[in-house]
Order: structure tokens, then sequence, then C-alpha cells
């Protein structure tokens, strides 16, 4: 495999570990209560974190095959929950710890909210999967 490789299994690695890292540091360490769609993109995620790590150790960039539908299913529940918070008269609620549309941490001034957060973390490890795919020589 080429050391190219490696790295971009690495880095798809990191960005899962920080969202993971950063999901338990919302709940656990802020208090803030995960609404039903927070939790679907953490039941995505999290195993990302394994997948990846063992991937990266192992050198196996087959892997993609298991990153790319939990990945891809990431991005599309954190693109959905973007479009709550971005249309609230969608009107769409999810009950736990408030609706779906509520922002309970807004960061940058208002320009990041955990479900952005995740949409960006679910992206770019559906990237640099890709990019693993791209690259690799067995083909």
């Amino acid at each position: 495999m080429p050391p190219r490789t490696r790295t971009l299994l690495g880095v798809a690695t990191a960005v899962a570990l920080v969202g993971t890292i950063g999901s338990l540091y919302f709940s656990l360490g802020l208090g803030l209560v995960p609404c039903e769609l927070c939790w679907y993109q953490r039941i995505l995620l999290y195993p990302l974190t394994v997948v990846l790590g063992v991937a990266t150790v192992e050198n196996r960039p087959q892997v993609i095959r298991t990153v790319l539908p939990l990945s891809g299913l990431g991005v599309g529940v954190a693109a959905y929950h973007v479009v709550l918070q971005l249309r609230p008269a969608i009107g769409a609620t999810c009950s736990v710890g408030g609706g779906c549309s509520s922002i309970l941490y807004p960061m940058a001034g208002g320009l990041l909210t955990i479900p952005r957060l995740s949409l960006i973390a679910f992206v770019l490890v559906t990237g640099l999967s890709v990019s693993v795919w791209m690259v690799r020589e067995d083909r």
C-alpha cells in the first residue's frame, strides 16, 4: 500500500476520533442532552473511529467498503439535521432534549452548531475515504 493511503486513513481516523470526543464532551462535559438525530449521528460516527483506526494500523485500504456506507448515511442524517436548524418552520421535532431544530451550543457567532460540526466530520471522512479508494494500488 502506498504511504499516502495510510496517511489518508490516519487523517480520517483523527477526524472520527475528534468527532467522537467532541460529542462526548458536549453531552458529558457540558451536560447537553442529544436529540434523536444526534444519537443517529453518534451511532454512525463512533464505529468509524475504531474501524478506521484498525485499518490504519493494519494497512487495509479495503476498509472503505465499510466506511463509505456509514459516513454516507452520516452525511445524510447530519445534512437533514442542519436543514431542520436552518428551516425550523418545517416543524419536524424529535422531542429528546428539545426539537431537532433547537440550537443548544452555537459557536463562532452561531455559524457552527453541533449538527454542522457533525456534517463537516462526515464529509471529511467520506472525502478521505474516497481518496483512499482513488490512490490504492490494487484497483
